[in-house]
């Protein structure tokens, strides 16, 4: 095996080892990652801001001595601000936008000691659950690269899904974290509400929607670095309870008997792919064998009431993201600037009133009151991360004549997802299932408020039962 094979599906906290013993050197990694990207993005497009001398000068210098010296790494374009280096968000309106400084998740980045190689690619301000932006074009699933990739995350999902690298960033505002690793057959958790910060230039997003972290290969990474990176930030409004202990430590230790419930019901209504279905069932069953009390129970979620008022809420959240960018560059928001959905997004948020968006948030927490009651009895809820597996690209293409067509596909699409955001609650999408046509569908826990600790263990116990590590998606075929 050559040494760009041996890097390539290793994780991360496998590659700072070797850095660590002298094995191998950052730019070592750096430079095989750089020849993966080449190699594989020209299929994939899920790199559309390359920062190889950025990330070339950085492994030659002096790393900070972090958990992850020397590992290649990827910002999703959305969110991440890096110094003099584009934030797109997926916008031809912001195609020539330059932060003057790094967000406090990308320092606490840099501090744990990974190389930043560039920006992956995002939907337009990350509204859709597929990657498919007219400013960069699409991204393509390294499983079936006819399938989509997932979004808003797609890009990152799609190159850690391939081995470009080991792992990247995301963020999750109504799934954008799960969606794409339920896709691309990763490890996918969203923290809990304000686990990371968002600083400094915000408090919050979307009232508490949005949640930073990663996508993952394997359960250690995604523990050690939001270890790293966890933690509030000066001035931030609100913060998550403290962790017991270190999340690297509870990848290590034994669930114990876990309460969990099972649902392979949609609150909403929308119809669930038998696939997605099947796999709920599958992952129940070893559940039961590895020990765990399962039952077929669901919090009850008025469906229509959750998607009124968490519609409400997102597209406050679009208009008010638009309006802000825009003052912050000085341009004024035409139509032209913007695809289709995303303008009808901005103008139906502009009219949602001042005591409209009080009352979706008063729905949004009457339902996080029902399901942390819910959540008293069960340690952990599982239900399917979408509602179908991995979809034609193209399926949430919206018209001229009806822009909002792709956001309400998109709310058929992802039923359970948008519930841990409108909570706060952790939740993770797991790569257990593939389907008959050699595609990844996950399966979708949830855990208590504050709790991720007890979803790592009992993602790291799935993990050792049945391993996904080696599949390798049809682009390596």
């Amino acid at each position: 095996m050559s040494r760009f094979e041996e890097f390539a599906f290793m994780d991360a906290i496998a590659q700072a080892e070797m850095v660590r013993r002298g094995e191998v050197k950052p730019v070592e990694l750096v430079e095989a990652a750089i020849e993966r990207t080449e190699l594989l993005n020209p299929k994939l497009n899920a790199v559309v801001t390359k920062m190889y001398e950025h990330a070339q000068d950085a492994a030659k210098g002096s790393l900070p001595n972090g958990p992850f010296r020397g590992v290649p790494f990827l910002l999703k374009d959305l969110q991440a601000a890096y110094a003099g280096v584009r934030m797109t968000f997926g916008s031809r309106f912001l195609r020539d936008f330059v932060p003057g400084r790094d967000t406090e998740l990308v320092t606490r980045h840099k501090r744990s000691g990974l190389v930043i190689l560039g920006k992956t690619n995002t939907p337009e301000f990350g509204i859709l659950p597929t990657t498919e932006p007219l400013l960069f074009g699409t991204t393509h699933n390294p499983w079936n690269v006819d399938r989509s990739a997932g979004g808003s995350s797609g890009g990152s999902a799609a190159a850690v899904a391939a081995g470009i690298v080991p792992i990247a960033h995301a963020n999750d505002g109504g799934g954008s974290i799960r969606i794409p690793a339920s896709c691309c057959g990763l490890f996918g958790l969203k923290p809990t509400r304000a686990r990371n910060p968002l600083g400094p230039e915000v408090g919050d997003v979307m009232g508490g929607l949005v949640a930073e972290h990663a996508l993952t290969r394997s359960v250690r990474d995604s523990a050690a670095l939001l270890d790293a990176t966890a933690g509030p930030d000066v001035g931030d409004p609100y913060w998550a309870p403290p962790p017991l202990r270190p999340y690297a430590e509870e990848v290590k230790c034994d669930p114990g008997r876990l309460q969990i419930a099972f649902s392979t019901k949609a609150p909403s209504g929308a119809k669930i792919h038998p696939d997605c279905v099947n796999a709920v069932l599958d992952v129940a069953k070893l559940c039961a064998e590895l020990g765990h009390e399962v039952t077929e129970a669901a919090p009850e979620i008025n469906g229509p009431m959750l998607v009124q008022a968490f519609t409400a809420v997102w597209a406050a959240g679009s208009a008010s993201g638009i309006d802000a960018f825009a003052f912050l560059t000085g341009q004024a928001p035409q139509p032209e600037q913007f695809e289709p959905l995303t303008w009808g997004l901005y103008e139906m948020g502009k009219k949602v009133t001042g005591p409209a968006y009080l009352l979706a948030q008063m729905v949004l927490q009457r339902i996080t009151r029902d399901v942390a009651r819910f959540m008293e009895k069960y340690d952990a809820w599982l239900t399917p991360t979408l509602a179908e597996p991995p979809v034609p690209l193209g399926t949430f293409d919206s018209t001229p004549d009806n822009p909002l067509r792709g956001f309400y596909r998109a709310v058929d699409y992802v039923p359970f997802t948008p519930i841990a955001n409108a909570t706060g609650q952790p939740a993770m999408s797991v790569p257990l299932y593939w389907n008959s046509e050699g595609l990844p569908v996950g399966t979708h826990f949830f855990g208590r408020f504050g709790d991720e600790g007890l979803l790592f263990r009992l993602a790291a116990q799935l993990e050792r039962a049945r391993p996904w590590t080696d599949r390798r998606p049809a682009i390596h075929a």
